[in-house]
């Protein structure tokens, strides 16, 4: 078979059951295409050795007839996440070094299931970013590249998981979603990405951003293969004590591609100034394909939508000054070089002036601020206030009988790198106004690669889910993505 690399998982684990190809085949066709996609800078700690071992042992439980669903299918981990014995810096300079003795949950479900760690993928630093350019390790490139040779951005702050998967570098990716880290990526990149409900995937082994607010899911491409990785990485974990208690569905058993009398909300907030005609006109052309698919096309009002953002940039820097402030030098990672007379306050002043990143300092001081005496009432409150808010509006929503939201993944087609003015943060925080409502509500969500703009680079619509209904979710994306009939490709120029 040409290209592996170039399957879809479904495709993968048919052929390898049918004995068409073997784990150690595909595995190399991998490792081969990440040896030549230096350019992207996709993946930041490669694993060779330890993925022909684990391709090998695929191939003798595929034999064994022992196969699950993942069974020898190789993919990315994003630098998050950590693997035993494996770099997980979560591309900081503060955590040079660590190698951590333990495995995450997520990814030791997957290599339960026998799938093939190929190596880490690149991110913004501890998550905080939508472009991957907040990393030690340098920023990711689009594998879209336009006849004007202008390098782009491949989203954030999975960047590198996405990019991967559409440059076929692995089959599929583990990412991490806090305000959109998962769907604006897949969206800028041309791949599907799912957000689970918040406690259906395990947080225990993610390094940590915004604790109430990241949830780990899959970058794939095809919403089959989103299904097949969600159900090999979801499960009840009692270290997490936000992991939920319900069984874990079979998603792709869900895929029955009958979605009538579905009833799909198009919120009337989502129509923000400045949205270009061209999104605009997509969103309208989706919704149309969802009807004529059978489902009912509904305008809704969710009214606190227009306060996500702020509340979104209060209470993400908050959680994250707490979480962060265990970066200090003393245990692992970086230390900085002490001079005569320095004592443990220099210590942590120097580790964490030199190992955090500019975005990484900028918010943990907003979360100092909001947390602080004489503002936590007027911020952090007030932030988590409207956050309530904001999940009564999607709660009287579903109880009206709508059954998910269409709305876009992104405000824009991905944009190039370095030009968002560095001055000021707010216009690349502008570049979540559709993502972040569902976090802060918990909510699942989807992106779907939709058409090309005039450019010619990806677009995505976002299908909201009721909460713990991933199924009823992937099947309507399902439908979207057989009606659009995307399957362009960037070309290969890396």
């Amino acid at each position: 078979m040409s290209e592996l690399n170039r399957l879809t998982i479904a495709e993968a684990r048919d052929a390898l059951a049918k004995g068409e190809t073997t784990a150690v085949e595909l595995t190399e066709a991998c490792l081969s295409a990440i040896e030549g996609s230096a350019a992207l800078n996709a993946f930041v700690h490669n694993t060779p050795d330890r993925a022909r071992e684990m391709a090998r042992a695929a191939d003798a439980r595929i034999k064994a007839g022992e196969a699950a669903p993942m069974t020898g299918i190789p993919v990315g981990v994003k630098d998050l996440f950590c693997v035993r014995d494996v770099p997980s810096q979560s591309a900081s300079r503060i955590l040079d070094g660590f190698r951590p003795q333990y495995e995450s949950t997520v990814t030791g479900n997957l290599w339960g299931q026998g799938a093939v760690m190929l190596g880490k993928l690149n991110q913004d630093e501890f998550g905080m970013g939508s472009s991957t350019e907040n990393s030690v390790y340098g920023p990711t490139v689009n594998p879209w590249k336009l006849d004007d040779g202008v390098n782009r951005t491949a989203g954030g702050s999975s960047g590198g998981s996405a990019a991967a998967v559409a440059a076929g570098l692995c089959l599929g990716a583990a990412a991490t979603d806090t305000g959109g880290s998962i769907r604006q990526p897949a969206a800028f990149t041309g791949t599907v990405g799912l957000r689970p409900t918040y406690g259906r995937v395990s947080r225990w082994g993610v390094i940590a951003y915004a604790s109430s607010l990241d949830q780990a899911g899959p970058i794939a491409r095809t919403v089959r293969d989103a299904a097949i990785m969600l159900g090999a990485m979801a499960s009840v974990d009692p270290r997490d004590s936000t992991s939920a208690d319900r069984p874990v569905p079979d998603y792709e058993a869900a895929l029955t591609g009958d979605i009538r009398g579905k009833r799909i909300g198009i919120p009337r907030e989502y129509r923000i100034e400045g949205l270009s005609d061209e999104i605009d006109a997509l969103w309208s052309r989706t919704a149309d394909m969802l009807r004529d698919a059978g489902a009912e096309i509904v305008d809704i009002s969710l009214p606190h939508a227009q306060y996500a953002l702020p509340a979104y940039y209060v209470i993400a820097p908050a959680e994250a000054s707490s979480n962060l402030a265990r970066y200090d030098g003393v245990r692992y990672g970086r230390r900085a070089k002490l001079g005569a007379g320095d004592g443990v306050v220099e210590m942590y002043e120097k580790t964490r002036a030199e190992g955090f990143g500019p975005e990484v300092k900028r918010r943990v001081m907003i979360g100092t601020y909001v947390l602080s005496a004489g503002f936590y009432d007027a911020y952090y409150n007030r932030a988590r206030k409207v956050r309530a808010l904001i999940k009564q509006d999607f709660d009287r929503a579903y109880a009206g009988g709508i059954d998910a939201i269409l709305a876009p993944t992104t405000p824009s087609a991905a944009f190039p790198l370095g030009s968002m003015d560095k001055g000021d943060p707010v216009e690349m925080y502008l570049n979540d106004v559709f993502t972040v409502t569902l976090n802060l509500a918990g909510l699942p969500g989807i992106s779907v690669p939709v058409a090309l703009d005039a450019q010619g680079l990806p677009l995505g619509m976002q299908l909201i889910g009721r909460p713990w209904e991933e199924g009823a979710l992937l099947n309507l994306a399902q439908a979207v993505e057989s009606a659009a009939g995307f399957d362009a490709k960037p070309s290969r120029w890396w």
